[in-house]
């Protein structure tokens, strides 16, 4: 009788486990474009389209979080690690488009550089994410977000490269503009990444 005074209960684990698919597939994308060194038309379509589907999922989220009676873990983690996995996905979108209307030709072997640690930062992020679910991969977890933090500790210290190269070698001033900007979007994504480590983190103790 009670179960018709409470809505249904929302598997908010399968909804992560979805909305990080689709971080995974936006970091691969932009892999694959940083290394082409220009967004074709499909890419950048691709890239919405994740992006959309994304937004999509954080937003299922978030509206069954207000509907839900109980759920696994606290309110307000749940609200964060949705929005901020989706901020991940929207900043790699909003990297791509800048490239796109950039006209960016070629390969800078920087953002290079950065989409590969970006990937590994989100594989690192899936295995934290997925395996909140069980309680006995604790320690899988934990050092899955500590690999997120040194991916996001080498994305400073190659921003710091990158950027110092950019101002000993770049005259063009609107080049110039145009790179530092990009690479500044890319190193904060891996800064999101390590929010969503901390957000797990704090899942971690307070069930433990």
């Amino acid at each position: 009788m009670l179960r018709r005074f409470f809505p249904k209960n929302f598997d908010f684990y399968d909804f992560f486990d979805k909305e990080m698919v689709y971080v995974e597939d936006a970091s691969r994308l932009f892999k694959e474009i940083a290394a082409r060194g220009e967004v074709s038309v499909e890419n950048r379509e691709k890239m919405r389209e994740i992006e959309h589907n994304g937004d999509k999922m954080a937003y299922a989220i978030i509206d069954n979080l207000n509907k839900t009676f109980i759920t696994p873990f606290d309110r307000e983690d749940i609200h964060s690690l949705a929005k901020k996995l989706d901020d991940v996905n929207d900043i790699l979108n909003t990297i791509v488009s800048r490239m796109k209307i950039y006209k960016m030709k070629k390969p800078n072997k920087y953002l290079v550089e950065f989409s590969e640690i970006i990937e590994k930062s989100i594989e690192a992020l899936g295995i934290a994410v997925r395996g909140l679910r069980d309680t006995k991969k604790m320690n899988i977890v934990i050092n899955a977000c500590k690999e997120v933090s040194r991916y996001e500790s080498a994305g400073d210290k190659l921003r710091d490269t990158a950027l110092g190269e950019l101002i000993e070698k770049e005259k063009d001033p609107i080049e110039f503009i145009k790179w530092k900007e990009i690479g500044q979007e890319a190193e904060t994504v891996l800064d999101i990444c390590k929010v969503v480590a901390h957000t797990v983190e704090t899942i971690l103790v307070k069930q433990a």
